[in-house]
């Protein structure tokens, strides 16, 4: 993440890529909270209602650790949506549900970003075959980079949240499939296992340079883009400019 992009040595690729991070991050990590809020809401509990939480306003939602953590190494989190599960007409179901709308909402926006990361980047070939590599080009390069940057932020903030245990919202949604005691047993120690967690995902990527949430973002970013860029490529080049590149 920050740290890559500053191995470049590139300033203006540097300044570029951290201009378009940030707006990513904050509508990422503030969609993720706000689905929470809401799936909650119309499962029968009104608290993120009353407290203001169903709202992209990045302010009632940024956490500035959880923020920095996402800038600097691509996992982090946001100011947890406050959720009472006793307003629940079913707690199990609801909870679950209420869990699973983040991760939803963020594979939902990486999935829109891949998929127009693949119009525009078939639509830059198109420009630069019209128009040449003039300011139209050089616009959509930016566009491009903006879309890779929210595909790839969005598959992230959902594989980190679908971890199984406490405090993630996997661990939220495994909570259907766990005994009460067993489950709240777990929770007790949810403080330390974040951190732990996160001390381990730090080691592996520093001695081992691999991410497994990148990984998992890159695959699920791939799956979307490398077919819409095939198909809109074949829509917008004339046939013989396509076969020639992409045949």
């Amino acid at each position: 993440m920050l740290f890559s992009l500053l191995a470049t040595g590139n300033i203006q690729q540097i300044v570029t890529e951290l201009l378009l991070t940030l707006p990513v991050i904050v509508l990422a990590l503030s969609i993720h909270e706000a689905a929470h809020g809401y799936v909650a809401y119309k499962c029968g509990d009104p608290t993120a209602y009353h407290m203001g939480r169903l709202t992209l306003n990045p302010l009632k939602h940024l956490d500035l650790f959880g923020f920095l953590s996402m800038l600097i190494f691509g996992f982090g989190w946001a100011k947890p949506v406050p959720i009472n599960t006793r307003n629940f007409r079913n707690p199990k179901r609801g909870m679950a549900l209420s869990a699973a709308a983040g991760p939803a909402a963020n594979l939902l926006l990486g999935v829109i970003s891949a998929f127009l990361l693949g119009f525009f980047a078939a639509l830059s070939n198109y420009v630069a075959l019209e128009l040449g590599q003039g300011f139209l080009f050089t616009a959509l390069k930016y566009v491009c980079t903006l879309c890779s940057l929210g595909t790839i932020y969005n598959f992230l903030l959902m594989a980190f949240n679908l971890i199984p245990i406490p405090p993630f919202d996997g661990s939220r949604i495994a909570f259907v499939f766990l005994p009460q005691k067993y489950y709240f047993g777990i929770m007790r120690y949810e403080r330390q296992i974040m951190f732990g967690l996160l001390i381990a995902l730090l080691v592996i990527d520093r001695f081992t340079n691999f991410s497994p949430f990148g990984w998992i973002a890159q695959q699920l970013a791939n799956l979307i883009y490398i077919p819409s860029y095939d198909l809109f490529n074949k829509l917008l080049l004339p046939k013989e400019i396509y076969q020639l590149f992409f045949s």
